[in-house]
């Protein structure tokens, strides 16, 4: 499969069932938490493993979110659509911008490692604008320091399993990581903002903040990717469609977020990111993204990284 010793997933936390990590035979999945110093700024770790004929043209989805640094070892070629992008091969050290749309993947085997990066992460880790990286899965090299693709590629090269992720990786972008932003505390209000969809939205909250509309859009570009109308729209629908996902039998959209005013105002928005309603949705093959929402709220907190709170 990869360099890395047999990988059976899950962690070492004793209150947290090993049986949500359970995957069909050749198949596993890992989430762990960062270090204290870090939590602020990267939203978890992860590790995806699948070897044998049937990880050969594995498919599997992932919902959008924030940006995500990932590196493949050992693995076959991976395919990845993002919205109308298609990117084929993925480069062995990946950067997936943020995203509004579901990301479709096809894989060959092997072992995918990789972190969320928080719009505090962005700060602190990419020099550019989130806004450049949106909808896309560009080549690491070409949004990070120089040579911060290649020094992550050796560290995670050099782990001997899968036991050594966390503190390779926590003594890896501690070091790397650079100075705070100027812009952290708006960047904190605005994430509380979007995770919380706060009555009044982004008018009332600037007004309470002291800073004009535009310093919010401009602020939530830089460093989110998007403008606020769009991150709050993917909370809100985000917060309706993992029930759904992990809700057995009928679909009931009676469980929608209350912010939304009907269910085909749901269904629209189900149509901009999944491309298809949720009910065909829930319909594919999510088997790795399923058994991810159960996995990471246990160890993380949040199902998916768009929602965890800073």
């Amino acid at each position: 499969m990869a360099t890395l010793q047999a990988v059976t997933g899950g962690t070492e936390t004793p209150d947290i069932p090993h049986s949500l990590f359970v995957m069909p035979h050749g198949m596993a999945i890992r989430y762990d938490q960062p270090a204290d110093a870090l939590t602020d700024y990267v939203t978890g770790y992860h590790l995806y493993a699948a070897d044998g004929p049937q990880a050969m043209g594995l498919e599997n989805w992932f919902l959008p979110g924030t940006a995500t640094v990932r590196v493949l070892l050992n693995a076959g070629p991976v395919a990845v659509t993002i919205g109308r992008r298609r990117y084929d091969p993925l480069p062995q050290t990946s950067l997936f911008g943020p995203t509004s749309h579901a990301i479709h993947t096809r894989s060959n085997g092997g072992i995918a490692i990789g972190f969320g990066v928080s719009a505090l992460g962005w700060a602190r880790f990419f020099a550019g604008s989130a806004e450049r990286t949106r909808e896309q899965a560009v080549p690491l090299a070409d949004a990070a320091a120089p040579g911060f693709d290649r020094r992550l590629l050796a560290v995670l090269s050099a782990i001997p399993d899968e036991h050594a992720m966390k503190p390779a990786l926590d003594a890896f972008l501690i070091a790397e990581m650079g100075p705070k932003s100027p812009d952290e505390e708006l960047i904190r209000r605005i994430a509380h903002l979007i995770t919380d969809d706060t009555p009044g939205g982004v008018a009332e909250a600037a007004r309470s903040w002291g800073v004009s509309q535009d310093v919010v859009r401009r602020t939530c570009k830089r460093y989110f990717g998007f403008g606020p109308k769009t991150l709050l729209i993917r909370s809100r629908f985000l917060r309706s469609l993992i029930p759904l996902i992990e809700a057995e039998g009928e679909q009931d959209y009676s469980r929608i977020d209350a912010a939304y005013v009907s269910a085909s105002h749901f269904l629209r928005d189900a149509q901009a990111v999944l491309g298809t309603t949720p009910r065909r949705f829930v319909q594919e093959d999510l088997l790795f993204l399923t058994a991810s929402l159960r996995a990471r709220a246990a160890v993380l907190g949040y199902p998916t990284q768009a929602l965890h709170r800073i």
